[in-house]
């Protein structure tokens, strides 16, 4: 079956327009793979939001002057669309030789053409360098689960029967690892990322998830998919009273994607990783 990013310029030669061109936006429908994981846009578990950092966001003033920013860019994890990575750093390469009055200005822009992308409201910060700098590189929360010994062999598909717990003794915790990575489903190339567990409920094997997590090596699909399809295998096994999944992904082509899902409302940090 063909994906639906096959018809996006993910994976192809590309003309990079250099002036304000909001059409280089690829929208990619969330209900197909929401229906393979069986959920319906009336049925999500979560809520959440997905984090778009880009490090490579410059325009002109009125004067010819150029202006570089970072830009950070949070759409609803609930929206009927994800928006395609080319597409949209396509996009933003199109505002290089475009004249905005302000930053103002453009942020107005870019809330209308991405939130019609997404098919809901998409929040937008221009953010100066050293606002963003004054951030620092943050840690992840709770115990890194790295160092643990596992046995793995099958990295082609996320290998839910590695994950064990205690049913019989409730917990809260927090763990992360380093080491999730997975492939996009169009290109092939890796995408690398930290992913974070915070939860409520049975005690979860800290080898077994880290087993798990390295499953997804060779598997092939988009960041969002990949946070929701562990928050999902979780909430089975865990049955917990709240749960919080996130991963904060590498940039590339300047743009990193950091989805977060959670059965609780949560405020994201944002600020970022030493590999990002």
């Amino acid at each position: 079956m063909q994906h639906p990013a096959e018809l996006s310029p993910l994976g192809k030669s590309s003309a990079y327009v250099a002036t304000y061109s909001p059409e280089q936006l690829f929208p990619i429908p969330r209900a197909p793979k929401w229906a393979e994981l069986g959920l319906t846009a009336e049925t999500l578990p979560y809520q959440g939001v997905d984090i778009w950092n880009c490090y490579e966001l410059s325009w002109l003033l009125p004067s010819g002057k150029p202006v570089v920013a970072i830009g950070e860019f949070r759409i609803p994890a609930d929206s009927p669309n994800i928006i395609e990575s080319k597409s949209f750093k396509l996009y933003l390469n199109s505002l290089n030789q475009s004249v905005f009055d302000s930053h103002e200005a453009l942020q107005a822009v870019m809330v209308k053409d991405l939130s019609a992308a997404a098919g809901k409201e998409v929040e937008v910060r221009l953010r100066t360098l050293d606002e963003v700098a004054a951030e620092g590189v943050a840690p992840l929360p709770g115990r890194c689960i790295d160092d643990l010994e596992v046995t793995i062999k099958d990295y082609d598909a996320p290998q839910t029967d590695l994950l064990r717990c205690d049913a019989g003794r409730q917990v809260e915790d927090c763990v992360h690892s380093h080491l999730l990575r997975s492939n996009c489903p169009v290109t092939g190339q890796p995408d690398w990322g930290s992913l974070v567990v915070d939860y409520r409920g049975a005690a979860l094997d800290s080898a077994s998830l880290l087993a798990y997590l390295v499953s997804f090596r060779q598997h092939a699909d988009f960041h969002e998919q990949c946070v929701e399809r562990i928050f999902l295998d979780l909430q089975r096994l865990l049955k917990p009273e709240r749960l919080t999944v996130y991963a904060r992904y590498l940039r590339r082509g300047g743009l990193d994607i950091n989805p977060y899902r959670s059965t609780e409302p949560l405020v994201a940090d944002n600020r970022r990783l030493v590999r990002q």
